[in-house]
């Protein structure tokens, strides 16, 4: 199966992963003007022209695929995620550069949103590898990732340096295709309690 990556809209219950655009400045910086969101986190939201320099940021990468995450209901953007590092000749990509505003942490989102790339990578685009990583000191993600049921792969020390300085340790985490179908019946009865 060869990869066919292209822009896509992923529909769920409560969210829609839509194509990042231009059009999206404005609600990025609504959801993303939230310092506690960028503590751990590379990059940061403090006005609308940071969110114009991300959506411009974003929009050159060339090869990602970028996503604003939205409320279905209201239409109100809640945050950002990515794929990226994509290998069409492995069959592998990484998901991340995940954020989301305050008021929707600790909720449903980030699984549903989470089970929407995953099922959209294994089922649509055939991949055989998803890895995620995040800064070893940011607990609160190892612990939504590992909630997913990726497994832990290891630490990449000294991994990079961020734009305060600090050196990044990287923690990463992978989920592989054989894993996918018990993965996503994990995923859906989180979503789907009874």
């Amino acid at each position: 199966m060869v990869m066919d990556v292209k822009p896509v809209v992923l529909t769920g219950r409560r969210v829609e992963l839509v194509p990042m655009g231009r059009e999206h400045v404005e609600g990025l910086y609504e959801a993303g003007r939230y310092p506690e969101i960028w503590e751990i986190t590379q990059g940061t939201i403090a006005t609308l022209d940071d969110a114009k320099s991300y959506v411009e940021k974003a929009l050159s990468q060339q090869g990602d695929m970028r996503f604003v995450i939205k409320d279905r209901e209201s239409g109100i953007i809640l945050g950002s995620t990515r794929l990226f590092d994509i290998s069409v000749a492995n069959r592998g990509l990484e998901i991340g550069s995940t954020w989301l505003t305050p008021s929707v942490w600790r909720t449903s989102v980030n699984t549903e949103c989470k089970y929407l790339l995953l099922r959209h990578c294994f089922e649509t685009l055939g991949t055989i590898r998803v890895q995620l990583k995040t800064d070893m000191r940011n607990t609160r993600s190892q612990r939504a990732i590992e909630r997913l049921g990726a497994v832990k792969e290891g630490v990449l020390r000294n991994h990079m340096i961020l734009p305060n300085g600090m050196i990044r340790d990287s923690v990463y985490f992978s989920i592989l295709d054989r894993e996918w179908p018990s993965v996503k019946e994990r995923l859906e009865s989180l979503m789907n309690p009874q």
